[in-house]
Protein backbone atom coordinates (compact mmCIF):
# COMPACT_ATOMS: atom_id res chain seq x y z
CA UNK A 1 0.00 0.00 0.00
CA UNK A 2 1.53 3.32 -1.11
CA UNK A 3 -0.11 5.78 1.61
CA UNK A 4 0.51 9.00 -0.88
CA UNK A 5 -2.33 6.97 -3.20
CA UNK A 6 -4.86 7.37 -0.53
CA UNK A 7 -6.42 10.48 1.78
CA UNK A 8 -4.14 11.56 4.56
CA UNK A 9 -4.85 9.91 8.02
CA UNK A 10 -6.45 13.20 10.15
CA UNK A 11 -3.62 14.65 12.25
CA UNK A 12 -3.36 14.85 15.66
CA UNK A 13 -5.87 11.53 15.48
CA UNK A 14 -3.76 9.58 17.70
CA UNK A 15 -3.23 12.54 20.24
CA UNK A 16 -7.23 13.14 20.83
CA UNK A 17 -7.61 9.16 21.45
CA UNK A 18 -5.47 9.78 24.54
CA UNK A 19 -6.66 12.95 25.53
CA UNK A 20 -10.08 14.30 24.39
CA UNK A 21 -12.65 14.25 27.41
CA UNK A 22 -10.23 12.81 29.68
CA UNK A 23 -8.33 15.87 31.33
CA UNK A 24 -7.12 14.74 34.99
CA UNK A 25 -8.26 18.37 36.11
CA UNK A 26 -11.93 16.86 35.59
CA UNK A 27 -11.80 14.51 38.59
CA UNK A 28 -11.25 15.64 41.85
CA UNK A 29 -8.16 13.03 42.29
CA UNK A 30 -6.46 14.36 39.59
CA UNK A 31 -6.34 10.51 38.10
CA UNK A 32 -4.94 10.05 34.58
CA UNK A 33 -7.26 6.74 34.02
CA UNK A 34 -10.67 8.17 33.94
CA UNK A 35 -12.67 6.79 37.25
CA UNK A 36 -15.28 4.04 35.99
CA UNK A 37 -19.28 5.21 38.13
CA UNK A 38 -20.96 2.35 38.59
CA UNK A 39 -23.93 3.83 40.39
CA UNK A 40 -26.91 3.54 39.26
CA UNK A 41 -28.47 6.30 40.63
CA UNK A 42 -27.13 9.69 41.51
CA UNK A 43 -27.67 11.84 44.96
CA UNK A 44 -30.54 14.75 44.06
CA UNK A 45 -30.76 18.35 45.75
CA UNK A 46 -34.41 18.51 45.78
CA UNK A 47 -36.78 16.78 44.13
CA UNK A 48 -35.78 17.23 40.26
CA UNK A 49 -32.77 19.27 41.05
CA UNK A 50 -29.70 17.07 41.02
CA UNK A 51 -26.13 18.39 39.87
CA UNK A 52 -25.69 16.67 36.05
CA UNK A 53 -26.92 13.10 36.47
CA UNK A 54 -29.88 11.43 37.83
CA UNK A 55 -30.40 7.96 36.84
CA UNK A 56 -27.81 5.41 35.18
CA UNK A 57 -29.78 5.26 32.08
CA UNK A 58 -30.30 8.72 31.64
CA UNK A 59 -26.31 9.40 32.12
CA UNK A 60 -23.31 8.25 33.31
CA UNK A 61 -20.02 10.12 33.99
CA UNK A 62 -17.91 6.93 32.59
CA UNK A 63 -20.71 7.00 29.15
CA UNK A 64 -19.72 10.68 28.74
CA UNK A 65 -15.88 10.05 28.93
CA UNK A 66 -15.96 7.94 25.72
CA UNK A 67 -18.48 9.45 23.90
CA UNK A 68 -16.52 12.71 23.91
CA UNK A 69 -13.73 10.57 22.58
CA UNK A 70 -15.62 8.78 19.96
CA UNK A 71 -16.62 11.94 18.50
CA UNK A 72 -13.31 14.13 18.54
CA UNK A 73 -12.28 11.32 16.50
CA UNK A 74 -14.02 11.75 13.68
CA UNK A 75 -14.71 15.47 14.43
CA UNK A 76 -18.17 14.98 15.24
CA UNK A 77 -20.16 17.34 17.83
CA UNK A 78 -21.68 14.60 19.05
CA UNK A 79 -21.33 10.83 19.93
CA UNK A 80 -24.20 8.51 21.43
CA UNK A 81 -22.89 4.83 22.49
CA UNK A 82 -25.55 1.45 22.71
CA UNK A 83 -25.32 -1.36 24.04
CA UNK A 84 -24.43 -3.09 20.52
CA UNK A 85 -24.08 -2.57 17.12
CA UNK A 86 -27.14 -3.20 16.42
CA UNK A 87 -28.70 -1.54 19.45
CA UNK A 88 -27.40 1.49 17.57
CA UNK A 89 -29.37 0.30 14.67
CA UNK A 90 -32.68 0.02 16.53
CA UNK A 91 -31.95 3.39 18.01
CA UNK A 92 -31.29 4.53 14.47
CA UNK A 93 -34.63 2.95 13.32
CA UNK A 94 -36.20 4.78 16.43
CA UNK A 95 -36.30 7.97 14.42
CA UNK A 96 -38.35 7.31 11.48
CA UNK A 97 -42.20 6.27 11.85
CA UNK A 98 -44.53 3.21 10.24
CA UNK A 99 -44.71 3.51 6.96
CA UNK A 100 -41.32 5.25 6.12
CA UNK A 101 -39.11 3.57 3.68
CA UNK A 102 -35.53 2.50 4.20
CA UNK A 103 -33.21 1.83 1.19
CA UNK A 104 -30.02 -0.26 2.13
CA UNK A 105 -27.25 -2.00 0.48
CA UNK A 106 -28.22 -5.71 -1.08
CA UNK A 107 -24.87 -6.39 0.78
CA UNK A 108 -24.83 -5.71 4.44
CA UNK A 109 -23.78 -7.55 7.78
CA UNK A 110 -26.22 -10.38 8.21
CA UNK A 111 -27.28 -8.78 12.06
CA UNK A 112 -28.68 -5.70 10.06
CA UNK A 113 -30.26 -7.41 7.71
CA UNK A 114 -32.46 -9.23 9.57
CA UNK A 115 -33.22 -6.31 12.35
CA UNK A 116 -34.17 -4.21 8.80
CA UNK A 117 -36.68 -7.38 7.18
CA UNK A 118 -37.40 -9.52 9.97
CA UNK A 119 -38.16 -6.46 13.02
CA UNK A 120 -38.49 -3.09 10.96
CA UNK A 121 -40.93 -4.56 8.66
CA UNK A 122 -43.17 -5.50 11.04
CA UNK A 123 -42.82 -2.63 12.43
CA UNK A 124 -44.35 -0.89 9.10
CA UNK A 125 -40.93 -0.02 7.52
CA UNK A 126 -40.49 -0.63 3.90
CA UNK A 127 -37.16 -1.82 2.95
CA UNK A 128 -35.22 -1.96 -0.48
CA UNK A 129 -31.85 -3.65 -1.16
CA UNK A 130 -30.05 -2.22 -4.13
CA UNK A 131 -26.59 -2.57 -5.34
CA UNK A 132 -24.83 1.12 -4.06
CA UNK A 133 -21.58 0.37 -6.26
CA UNK A 134 -24.31 2.35 -8.90
CA UNK A 135 -25.16 5.30 -7.72
CA UNK A 136 -27.72 5.32 -10.32
CA UNK A 137 -29.55 2.48 -8.46
CA UNK A 138 -30.11 4.44 -4.97
CA UNK A 139 -32.03 7.24 -7.15
CA UNK A 140 -34.03 5.04 -8.70
CA UNK A 141 -34.87 2.86 -5.44
CA UNK A 142 -35.82 6.46 -3.61
CA UNK A 143 -39.92 6.74 -2.86
CA UNK A 144 -41.88 9.65 -1.97
CA UNK A 145 -41.65 8.25 1.69
CA UNK A 146 -37.58 7.03 1.36
CA UNK A 147 -36.46 8.77 4.81
CA UNK A 148 -32.94 6.77 5.51
CA UNK A 149 -30.37 5.63 3.57
CA UNK A 150 -28.21 3.33 5.17
CA UNK A 151 -24.82 2.32 3.77
CA UNK A 152 -21.93 -0.23 4.23
CA UNK A 153 -18.84 0.45 2.47
CA UNK A 154 -16.79 -1.47 2.40
CA UNK A 155 -19.46 -4.14 2.93
CA UNK A 156 -19.60 -7.18 4.99
CA UNK A 157 -18.71 -10.12 3.10
CA UNK A 158 -18.07 -9.00 -0.41
CA UNK A 159 -15.97 -5.87 -0.23
CA UNK A 160 -18.55 -3.34 -2.32
CA UNK A 161 -17.54 0.15 -2.11
CA UNK A 162 -20.20 2.83 -2.16
CA UNK A 163 -19.37 6.63 -3.57
CA UNK A 164 -20.25 8.34 -0.23
CA UNK A 165 -19.85 12.01 -1.17
CA UNK A 166 -22.14 11.02 -4.77
CA UNK A 167 -24.87 8.90 -2.45
CA UNK A 168 -24.77 12.00 -0.14
CA UNK A 169 -25.52 15.02 -2.87
CA UNK A 170 -29.04 12.61 -3.60
CA UNK A 171 -29.51 12.39 -0.33
CA UNK A 172 -29.55 15.93 0.70
CA UNK A 173 -31.89 16.67 -2.71
CA UNK A 174 -33.99 14.40 -1.43
CA UNK A 175 -34.16 15.25 2.43
CA UNK A 176 -33.25 12.20 2.75
CA UNK A 177 -31.02 10.91 5.68
CA UNK A 178 -27.64 9.07 5.10
CA UNK A 179 -26.54 6.55 7.54
CA UNK A 180 -23.03 4.58 7.11
CA UNK A 181 -21.95 1.93 8.32
CA UNK A 182 -17.78 2.48 10.02
CA UNK A 183 -17.41 -0.64 11.27
CA UNK A 184 -14.58 -1.83 9.09
CA UNK A 185 -12.58 0.91 8.64
CA UNK A 186 -13.31 3.26 11.74
CA UNK A 187 -12.61 6.91 11.58
CA UNK A 188 -9.01 6.28 11.25
CA UNK A 189 -9.20 4.88 7.57
CA UNK A 190 -12.69 6.53 6.45
CA UNK A 191 -14.55 9.47 8.16
CA UNK A 192 -18.07 9.35 6.62
CA UNK A 193 -19.61 12.71 8.45
CA UNK A 194 -16.47 14.31 6.28
CA UNK A 195 -18.21 13.03 3.15
CA UNK A 196 -21.81 14.14 3.49
CA UNK A 197 -22.90 10.98 6.12
CA UNK A 198 -25.48 12.13 8.55
CA UNK A 199 -24.73 9.61 11.30
CA UNK A 200 -21.72 7.38 10.96
CA UNK A 201 -22.59 4.17 12.90
CA UNK A 202 -20.53 1.50 14.91
CA UNK A 203 -20.32 -1.57 16.08
CA UNK A 204 -17.96 -0.81 18.60
CA UNK A 205 -17.35 -4.39 19.60
CA UNK A 206 -15.01 -4.47 16.09
CA UNK A 207 -11.85 -2.51 15.79
CA UNK A 208 -12.67 0.44 18.05
CA UNK A 209 -12.71 -1.31 21.45
CA UNK A 210 -10.19 -4.16 19.60
CA UNK A 211 -10.06 -6.99 22.21
CA UNK A 212 -12.68 -9.13 22.06
CA UNK A 213 -13.75 -8.47 25.48
CA UNK A 214 -16.67 -5.61 25.03
CA UNK A 215 -20.44 -5.55 22.99
CA UNK A 216 -20.85 -2.01 22.28
CA UNK A 217 -22.08 0.64 19.86
CA UNK A 218 -22.39 3.91 18.67
CA UNK A 219 -23.30 6.75 16.32
CA UNK A 220 -21.80 9.64 15.81
CA UNK A 221 -23.24 13.19 13.91
CA UNK A 222 -22.85 16.53 13.33
CA UNK A 223 -26.50 17.34 13.52
CA UNK A 224 -28.12 18.65 16.74
CA UNK A 225 -31.82 17.29 15.90
CA UNK A 226 -30.72 13.83 15.33
CA UNK A 227 -28.56 13.89 18.40
CA UNK A 228 -31.41 15.20 20.69
CA UNK A 229 -33.44 12.29 18.96
CA UNK A 230 -31.16 9.73 19.73
CA UNK A 231 -30.50 10.88 23.19
CA UNK A 232 -33.82 10.61 24.07
CA UNK A 233 -33.95 6.81 22.46
CA UNK A 234 -30.97 5.77 24.15
CA UNK A 235 -32.96 6.34 27.46
CA UNK A 236 -36.08 5.78 26.59
CA UNK A 237 -35.45 2.73 24.78
CA UNK A 238 -33.14 1.58 27.47
CA UNK A 239 -30.51 0.52 24.73
CA UNK A 240 -27.52 1.57 27.17
CA UNK A 241 -24.06 0.26 27.57
CA UNK A 242 -22.66 -0.53 31.24
CA UNK A 243 -19.91 2.06 32.62
CA UNK A 244 -17.29 -1.04 32.94
CA UNK A 245 -17.66 -1.79 28.98
CA UNK A 246 -17.48 2.11 28.03
CA UNK A 247 -14.04 2.00 30.31
CA UNK A 248 -12.70 -1.14 28.52
CA UNK A 249 -13.52 0.97 25.11
CA UNK A 250 -11.99 3.96 26.15
CA UNK A 251 -8.97 2.02 27.16
CA UNK A 252 -8.61 0.65 23.44
CA UNK A 253 -9.48 3.77 21.75
CA UNK A 254 -5.77 4.73 22.99
CA UNK A 255 -4.18 2.20 21.18
CA UNK A 256 -6.32 2.57 17.51
CA UNK A 257 -3.98 4.59 15.52
CA UNK A 258 -1.10 1.47 16.01
CA UNK A 259 -3.83 -1.20 16.23
CA UNK A 260 -5.12 -0.20 12.70
CA UNK A 261 -1.68 0.64 10.89
CA UNK A 262 -0.84 -2.89 11.76
CA UNK A 263 -3.89 -4.76 10.74
CA UNK A 264 -3.91 -2.78 7.59
CA UNK A 265 -0.35 -3.65 6.79
CA UNK A 266 -0.66 -7.06 7.81
CA UNK A 267 -4.15 -7.89 5.56
CA UNK A 268 -2.55 -6.59 2.73
CA UNK A 269 -0.04 -8.90 2.64
CA UNK A 270 -2.56 -11.64 3.32
CA UNK A 271 -4.49 -10.85 0.35
CA UNK A 272 -1.35 -10.30 -1.99
CA UNK A 273 -0.20 -13.77 -0.63
CA UNK A 274 -3.61 -15.56 -1.56
CA UNK A 275 -4.04 -13.34 -4.77
CA UNK A 276 -1.09 -15.92 -6.07
CA UNK A 277 -1.91 -19.00 -4.05
CA UNK A 278 -3.53 -22.04 -6.48
CA UNK A 279 -6.05 -22.71 -3.93
CA UNK A 280 -7.88 -19.43 -4.14
CA UNK A 281 -10.01 -18.55 -6.83
CA UNK A 282 -10.49 -14.44 -6.00
CA UNK A 283 -9.47 -12.49 -3.13
CA UNK A 284 -11.81 -9.43 -2.50
CA UNK A 285 -9.76 -6.59 -0.76
CA UNK A 286 -10.39 -3.08 -1.41
CA UNK A 287 -6.18 -2.27 -1.45
CA UNK A 288 -5.96 -4.07 -4.15
CA UNK A 289 -6.08 -3.22 -7.53
CA UNK A 290 -7.79 -6.13 -9.01
CA UNK A 291 -10.54 -4.55 -6.84
CA UNK A 292 -13.48 -3.01 -8.85
CA UNK A 293 -13.65 -0.33 -6.96
CA UNK A 294 -10.35 -0.03 -6.02
CA UNK A 295 -9.99 3.88 -7.81
CA UNK A 296 -12.73 5.05 -5.70
CA UNK A 297 -11.65 3.41 -2.37
CA UNK A 298 -8.58 5.28 -2.35
CA UNK A 299 -10.74 8.61 -2.89
CA UNK A 300 -11.97 8.42 0.27
CA UNK A 301 -10.22 6.59 2.64
CA UNK A 302 -6.88 6.49 4.20
CA UNK A 303 -6.14 2.94 3.67
CA UNK A 304 -8.09 -0.25 4.22
CA UNK A 305 -8.30 -2.33 8.11
CA UNK A 306 -7.27 -6.08 8.46
CA UNK A 307 -10.66 -7.50 6.55
CA UNK A 308 -9.97 -9.92 3.72
CA UNK A 309 -12.41 -12.35 1.46
CA UNK A 310 -11.54 -14.88 -0.83
CA UNK A 311 -13.30 -17.76 -2.67
CA UNK A 312 -11.79 -20.78 -1.88
CA UNK A 313 -11.69 -23.53 -5.06
CA UNK A 314 -13.88 -26.49 -3.91
CA UNK A 315 -17.43 -26.89 -2.15
CA UNK A 316 -18.13 -26.90 1.48
CA UNK A 317 -16.64 -29.59 2.28
CA UNK A 318 -13.30 -28.26 1.28
CA UNK A 319 -14.26 -24.94 2.77
CA UNK A 320 -15.16 -26.88 6.42
CA UNK A 321 -11.58 -29.01 6.02
CA UNK A 322 -9.31 -25.18 5.33
CA UNK A 323 -11.17 -23.50 8.49
CA UNK A 324 -11.20 -26.99 10.44
CA UNK A 325 -7.02 -27.41 10.35
CA UNK A 326 -6.67 -23.63 11.08
CA UNK A 327 -4.73 -23.14 13.89
CA UNK A 328 -3.66 -19.49 14.45
CA UNK A 329 -6.76 -18.35 13.40
CA UNK A 330 -9.31 -18.74 15.16
CA UNK A 331 -12.92 -20.25 13.25
CA UNK A 332 -14.83 -17.57 14.95
CA UNK A 333 -17.45 -15.12 14.12
CA UNK A 334 -16.78 -11.49 14.70
CA UNK A 335 -13.78 -9.52 13.77
CA UNK A 336 -11.24 -6.28 14.61
CA UNK A 337 -9.65 -8.14 17.57
CA UNK A 338 -6.26 -8.69 18.26
CA UNK A 339 -6.29 -12.15 17.17
CA UNK A 340 -7.03 -13.07 13.37
CA UNK A 341 -10.16 -15.15 12.94
CA UNK A 342 -12.06 -17.05 10.18
CA UNK A 343 -15.03 -17.72 9.20
CA UNK A 344 -17.34 -19.22 6.45
CA UNK A 345 -20.51 -16.44 6.29
CA UNK A 346 -22.78 -18.49 4.27
CA UNK A 347 -23.56 -20.73 7.21
CA UNK A 348 -21.85 -18.44 9.88
CA UNK A 349 -22.58 -14.36 10.18
CA UNK A 350 -24.73 -14.19 7.11
CA UNK A 351 -27.18 -17.40 7.78
CA UNK A 352 -29.69 -14.78 8.23
CA UNK A 353 -30.02 -13.38 4.61
CA UNK A 354 -32.12 -15.34 2.48
CA UNK A 355 -30.61 -17.99 0.22
CA UNK A 356 -31.88 -16.21 -2.48
CA UNK A 357 -29.78 -13.32 -1.74
CA UNK A 358 -26.77 -15.24 -0.72
CA UNK A 359 -26.76 -16.65 -4.51
CA UNK A 360 -27.21 -12.77 -6.09
CA UNK A 361 -24.52 -11.83 -3.70
CA UNK A 362 -22.10 -14.96 -4.18
CA UNK A 363 -22.10 -15.31 -0.67
CA UNK A 364 -21.37 -19.02 -1.31
CA UNK A 365 -19.93 -22.03 0.50
CA UNK A 366 -16.60 -21.30 -1.15
CA UNK A 367 -16.57 -17.56 0.73
CA UNK A 368 -14.37 -17.21 3.28
CA UNK A 369 -13.49 -14.40 5.36
CA UNK A 370 -10.96 -13.50 7.24
CA UNK A 371 -10.21 -11.24 10.29
CA UNK A 372 -6.33 -10.87 9.90
CA UNK A 373 -5.04 -9.61 13.51
CA UNK A 374 -1.85 -8.69 14.82
CA UNK A 375 0.19 -11.77 14.93
CA UNK A 376 4.08 -12.13 13.34
CA UNK A 377 2.84 -12.22 9.51
CA UNK A 378 4.72 -14.75 8.83
CA UNK A 379 2.84 -16.81 11.35
CA UNK A 380 -0.63 -16.20 9.74
CA UNK A 381 0.74 -16.71 5.93
CA UNK A 382 2.14 -20.38 7.30
CA UNK A 383 -0.88 -21.17 9.12
CA UNK A 384 -3.35 -20.19 5.64
CA UNK A 385 -0.46 -22.33 3.77
CA UNK A 386 -0.98 -25.39 5.92
CA UNK A 387 -4.78 -25.19 6.10
CA UNK A 388 -4.57 -25.21 1.91
CA UNK A 389 -2.11 -28.16 2.03
CA UNK A 390 -4.57 -30.09 4.28
CA UNK A 391 -7.42 -29.86 1.32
Amino acid sequence: MNPEDYLPVPKGFATRAIHSGQNPDNWDSMCVVPPIVLSTTFKQYGPADFKKYEYGRSGNPSRDVLETCLASLEDAKHGVCFSSGLGAITGLLGMFQSGDHIITGDDIYGGSNRLFNQVGKKFGFEVSHVDGTDVNNVAAAIQSNTKLIWLETPTNPTMKVMDIKAISTIAKEKNIVLAVDNTFLTPYFQRPLELGADLTVYSLTKYMNGHSDVIMGAILTNNHKHHEKLRFLQNAMGIVPSPFDCSLVNRSLKTLAVRMRQHSKNGLIVAKFLETHPHVKKVLHPGLPSHPQHILFKTQTSGHSGMVTFYLKGELKDSKKFLSSLKVFTLAESLGGYESLAELPSVMTHASVPEEQRKILKIDDSLIRLSIGLEDVDDIIADLNQAFASI
